[in-house]
């Protein structure tokens, strides 16, 4: 299957079928692929801080936030604007070129939090940062005036193919996800937008969620690829982790269905071995969150990531804003 392929003519076999393609040869085509695209000696590098902690109504089996899971994370109010405005300074200094802003909240609502975060991210592109936030659910005239604010990036993953999505979530449906994807994109925001793997779900349902990926158009403009991170107290916490081919496996199949995007690298990256992640930068990965901590799970340390990109001859991207 090319890289070439239109998305209008797309199908869910095709995927399953590029997906099943054996390891190497699916490599080689994604790191073709990435090259003709993309600078494949750089790697663009996001900061990632939960803004408001715990406490979200959503029934997400894997999400230590959840209300209805037993996690031991502690319940925290929505940040003070300084507070992140000096946490976005420091991931800037850290050579980060985006920042990014997690709220723990099924859905947008107005009021004094949603224009604290207005101004989160008018202070952020003011740094000369890279903005994105995400925040659940999102009607069209909220996602304008985010737009209006500076916003550059929306995220609202998928999370898992169709099929297994009422296996994981009953809170949320796959077409209110779908609904603020579309709200985000009429409000010219660019959309990030992914998904886990290892959630008890098989290959056909990973093809599935690159298919649905990949289908939207256009396809995110960011593609967080996460392995599950399991939590004492989610449903998912004894569930067994993927073997790290399979995350090189969906990088590849990723690159070459969306040639244009960033593919993110994203959580699980703790339990990945530096040959493992060398694997997925070579296959198309060129994004990364930096620092020591995604939300409330761990990221490798900064020290661990400029060790890698030194001996992997990767440098962090610069954004034009700096």
């Amino acid at each position: 299957m090319s890289s070439a392929t239109a998305t209008d003519e797309l199908t869910l076999a095709h995927v399953q079928a590029l997906y099943e393609r054996p390891l190497l040869d699916l490599v080689f085509e994604a790191a073709q692929t990435h090259r003709q695209f993309h600078d494949p000696a750089t790697v663009q590098c996001s900061q990632l801080m939960s803004i408001k902690t715990g406490g979200c109504p959503e029934d997400c089996g894997y999400c230590s936030q959840s209300a209805h899971n037993e996690s031991d994370v502690d319940r925290q109010p929505l940040s003070q604007l300084d507070e992140v405005l000096a946490e976005a300074k420091q991931a800037k200094e850290r050579g980060a070129d985006r920042f990014c802003m997690g709220a723990a909240w099924r859905e947008v609502k107005p009021g004094a939090d949603f224009d604290r975060v207005l101004d989160m991210v008018r202070g952020v592109h003011a740094l000369g940062l890279e903005s994105c936030v995400t925040l659940g659910m999102l009607e069209e005239g909220q996602a304008r005036q985010l737009k209006d604010a500076g916003l550059d990036y929306y995220n609202h993953n998928l999370d898992t193919g169709k099929s297994h999505y009422d296996k994981i979530i009953s809170t949320r449906s796959y077409e209110d996800r779908l609904n603020t994807i579309s709200n985000v994109r009429s409000a010219g925001i660019s959309v990030c937008c992914g998904g886990i793997l290892g959630m008890g779900e098989d290959q056909k349902v990973r093809a599935e969620l690159l298919f649905e990926l990949a289908s939207l158009n256009p396809p995110p403009e960011s593609v967080p690829i996460n392995a599950l991170v399991p939590v004492e107290g989610t449903p998912l916490s004894e569930v067994e982790p993927i073997e790290w081919t399979e995350m090189v496996r969906a990088v590849a199949v990723a690159r070459i269905l969306m040639p244009h995007s960033r593919v993110r690298l994203s959580a699980g990256r703790t339990e990945l071995s530096e040959e493992a992640q060398a694997m997925c930068f070579l296959a198309g990965a060129n994004s990364i969150f930096v620092g020591s901590e995604l939300l409330t799970t761990p990221n490798p340390e900064p020290k661990s990531d400029a060790a890698l990109f030194e001996k992997l001859g990767l440098t962090a991207e610069q954004n034009a804003r700096r």
